[in-house]
C-alpha cells in the first residue's frame, strides 16, 4: 500500500507544464527518482511520431556538466540517467530547474525542456555539535536571553526546518527570533534566577523540527554552567549589521567596525572581539575580526560567482572572571564586477551545407554565456560581416546561424565565420570563436557546372576549327602555287627531277609489277643488281589501285636516280593524278633513308594531319 501510495504521489507531481513561449516544454519531477523513471514523451508532446524518432535523429543535450537524464529512442520517453539531488544540485535555493536540449537533426530543430526538481523532505535539521555549552552567572536577572545554535537543514521550501522545541525545566523557557533574512535562531530565557549552591550545572535537550509531512527532527544537549560574579553581559550597538562589498575589494581592506558596551567596570568591562563558536572555516578563511577595535577585515579575494552573501556571528566577551558575552550578526552582501567573460558554445556543430539550400537553413545552434550577472551578464553576440549567413536569435542567449543568400561553391567553398560575444559591462569584456560552414555539391549545381564547362568547351572548338581551316586555306595555296611554278614544261608536279638526270635514260631494265597480297610493287630488274645494301621507298603513281601504295626496289643504292627515270620512262606517258584515298593513304607514309619524297600532296597530308591533331588535343 506504502508503494502504492507513493507512485500515486510521483505521478501527481509529475505533471507536464506547456510554454506557449519559444515551443518550450517544462516537467516537474521530485528529487531521489531511481534511474530509469520516466520524465515525459519528448517525441509525443513535440507532435512526433515514433518513425521520426530515428529518420530525424532526435538527441538531447545538457546545458550542465553531468548527464542527468538520457533519452529513449524506442519511443521518445526522457529518462532519469541518474538520482538528482537537489540539496546537492541547488542548495535550499526555492527554484531547482535542469535546463535539457532537445535538437532534431534533418532538418535542424532547437527546443529547450525545463526539469524543475522538486524537494522532498530527505533531511533531518542537524546541529554542528552534539553538546553545547553557556555559562550564566548566578547574578543574572531573570528575562535575560542566551543565543544558541541554530540547527541546520538542507531542504528547502516547508521542509526546511520550521520550529525549536525545549525539554521542560524549571528555570528556562524556549523563545524562537527570526533574523532578517529569515533564519530562525533558537534562545532560552532566563524565567527563574539561579542558585550555584544549589545546583551548578543544568541539562537541556534542544530539538530542531522541519515542516515536512511527516516531520523531521534533530537534537542537541544544552549545559548550562552557573557563574558566580560578573553580572552585565557586552551589548552591540546593532543586532544586525549590512553592508555592500565590491567583488573586486582588495585583501587586507577594512569594511566595517562593530562596537559592543559591558557596563560592568574594570576587566569586567573590557570587552575581546571574535567570531562565534560555530562559525564555518570558510567565514574565517575570507575575513578576520580585529579582537580589540571590532574591525572586520577581508582576508581573500571575494568572488561573487562562487558566493554573493556572507553571514557572518560576531562575539563579544568582557574579560571578568565570569566572563558574559552578546553576539551581532553582520550581513555581507557582494557586488558583482565584471570580470569574466562571456563564453560561445557551439550547441550543434555545423555540417556541410547544400550549395542550392534556401536562405534560412539553419546551420548550427549557438548558445553564450556570461557568469556575470545583471548587465555585466547581458551579452550580444555578432558575426564578421560579408557573409552569406547571418545570426538569428530564438530566446534568451541562444542563437542559430542560417543562410542569408544563395551560396556558390566555386567562388566559397569554405566560410571561416568570427562570432564575437560581448557583455555590457563597463568596459565590456569580449570573446570570440570561429566557425567554419562547409558548401557541399548538390546535383543541381553540377549540372549547372556541366552547362558552363560545356559551353566554354564549344567556345573554344569553334576557335581551334577556324584557326585550322584557315591555315589550311592558306597551306593549299601556297602549295598549289609552288607546284605550278615548279612544274612548268613537265608534265607532273608529283616528281622532282633535273633535265640531266633524266636525259639518258636506261632502256636495259625491265620493269615487272607484283602483287604480294594487298601490297603492289614494280620491280625493276636488269643491270648490275646488288644483293646488299638495297633500299625501298613507296610512291604515288597512276598505276596503283585503290589507293595502294607502289613500292619501287631500285637496282642499286648508288644509282637511284636511274631507277626513278626508268620507272617513269617505262610508265604510260600519263598524268600523275590525286584521289581522296591516295592522299589519305600517303598520311601514314613512313620513307626509308634514301627516300626522295616526290609528292607534293604528302606535304599537303602532313599539314592536314597536324591540323587533325591539333584539334584532338583541343578537346
Amino acid at each position: 500500500v506504502r508503494i502504492l501510495l507513493w507512485w500515486a504521489l510521483w505521478l501527481l507531481c509529475f505533471a507536464v507544464l506547456w510554454s506557449d513561449t519559444e515551443a518550450q516544454l517544462r516537467y516537474t519531477i521530485p528529487e531521489e527518482l531511481k534511474e530509469e523513471s520516466i520524465v515525459g514523451n519528448v517525441a509525443k508532446d513535440l507532435g512526433l511520431d515514433l518513425s521520426e524518432i530515428s529518420n530525424r535523429k532526435l538527441r538531447i543535450a545538457s546545458e550542465s556538466g553531468k548527464q542527468y537524464f538520457s533519452l529513449n529512442l524506442r519511443n521518445g520517453e526522457l529518462l532519469v540517467n541518474d538520482i538528482i539531488d537537489r540539496e546537492t544540485l541547488c542548495g535550499q535555493s526555492s527554484s531547482c530547474v535542469l535546463p535539457v536540449q532537445v535538437i532534431i537533426e534533418d532538418p535542424l530543430q532547437f527546443y529547450r525542456v525545463d526539469v524543475d526538481i522538486q524537494d522532498i523532505n530527505d533531511n533531518s535539521p542537524i546541529f554542528l555539535s552534539e553538546v553545547n555549552t553557556i555559562e550564566v552567572p548566578e547574578s543574572t536577572l531573570a528575562g535575560a536571553r542566551f543565543r544558541l545554535e541554530p540547527a541546520q537543514d538542507p531542504d528547502a521550501g516547508t521542509n526546511s526546518l520550521r520550529t525549536y522545541a525545549l525539554n521542560k525545566n524549571e528555570h528556562f523557557v524556549m523563545n524562537i527570533k527570526t533574523d532578517k533574512d529569515g533564519t530562525k535562531v533558537p534562545e532560552i530565557i532566563l524565567e527563574k534566577a539561579v542558585d550555584r549552591e544549589k545546583q551548578s550545572v543544568y541539562h537541556l535537550t534542544l530539538t530542531g523540527i522541519d515542516g515536512g509531512d511527516p516531520a523531521r527532527s534533530g537534537t542537541t544537549r544544552i549545559s548550562v554552567k552557573v557563574l558566580d560574579a560578573n553580572d552585565n553581559a557586552p551589548v552591540f550597538e546593532h543586532e544586525l549589521y549590512e553592508l555592500k562589498v565590491m567583488e573586486s575589494t582588495v585583501p587586507g581592506t577594512m569594511i566595517l567596525t562593530v562596537k559592543a558596551v559591558d557596563l560592568d567596570d574594570g576587566v569586567n568591562g573590557e570587552v575581546e572581539y571574535s567570531f562565534a563558536a560555530h562559525t564555518p572555516d570558510l567565514i574565517q578563511n575570507w575575513f578576520a575580526i580585529n579582537p580589540v577595535t571590532g574591525e572586520l577585515i577581508v582576508s581573500k579575494h571575494l568572488d561573487y560567482e562562487t558566493s554573493n552573501s556572507y553571514k557572518i556571528d560576531i562575539r563579544a566577551r568582557d574579560k571578568g572572571s565570569l566572563a558574559m558575552e552578546g553576539h551581532c550578526r553582520i550581513q555581507v552582501n557582494v557586488l558583482d564586477v565584471n570580470d569574466n567573460a562571456p563564453e560561445i558554445i557551439i550547441t550543434s556543430s555545423p555540417k556541410p551545407v547544400p550549395e542550392d539550400a534556401p536562405a534560412g537553413t539553419m546551420v548550427a545552434l549557438i548558445n553564450v554565456k556570461d557568469l556575470d550577472s545583471g548587465v555585466n551578464g547581458n551579452v550580444t553576440l555578432s558575426m564578421s560581416p560579408g557573409t552569406s549567413f547571418k545570426l538569428k536569435s530564438t530566446f534568451s542567449n541562444h542563437y542559430a546561424l542560417v543562410t542569408d543568400s544563395q551560396l556558390d561553391r566555386e567562388k566559397f567553398p569554405r566560410y571561416n565565420i568570427e562570432l564575437k560575444a560581448s557583455d555590457s559591462g563597463s568596459p565590456p569584456l569580449v570573446s570570440s570563436k570561429l566557425i567554419t560552414p562547409i558548401s557541399d555539391y548538390t546535383m543541381k549545381t553540377t549540372e549547372n557546372n556541366n552547362k558552363k564547362k560545356s559551353g566554354k568547351i564549344a567556345l573554344y572548338l569553334i576557335i581551334s576549327l577556324g584557326t585550322v581551316s584557315v591555315l589550311s586555306v592558306l597551306t593549299l595555296f601556297t602549295l598549289i602555287v609552288k607546284c605550278v611554278r615548279s612544274s612548268i614544261g613537265s608534265s607532273s608536279c608529283c616528281i622532282w627531277r633535273t633535265n640531266s638526270e633524266y636525259k639518258k635514260p636506261n632502256r636495259n631494265l625491265q620493269i615487272q609489277l607484283n602483287t604480294d597480297g594487298p601490297i603492289k610493287y614494280v620491280e625493276v630488274l636488269g643491270g648490275d643488281m646488288m644483293s646488299q645494301s638495297q633500299s625501298f621507298g613507296s610512291y604515288l603513281s597512276p598505276m596503283s589501285e585503290f589507293s595502294d601504295l607502289t613500292l619501287v626496289k631500285p637496282s642499286s643504292t648508288t644509282n637511284f636516280t636511274d631507277t626513278l627515270n626508268v620507272l617513269d620512262a617505262s610508265l604510260p606517258d600519263s598524268a600523275w593524278t590525286f584521289e581522296s584515298q591516295q592522299v589519305t593513304s600517303i598520311c601514314f607514309y613512313a620513307a626509308s633513308p634514301n627516300t626522295v619524297c616526290t609528292n607534293t600532296g604528302l606535304q599537303f597530308c602532313s599539314i592536314v594531319f597536324l591540323n587533325i591533331l591539333f584539334i584532338c588535343i583541343c578537346f
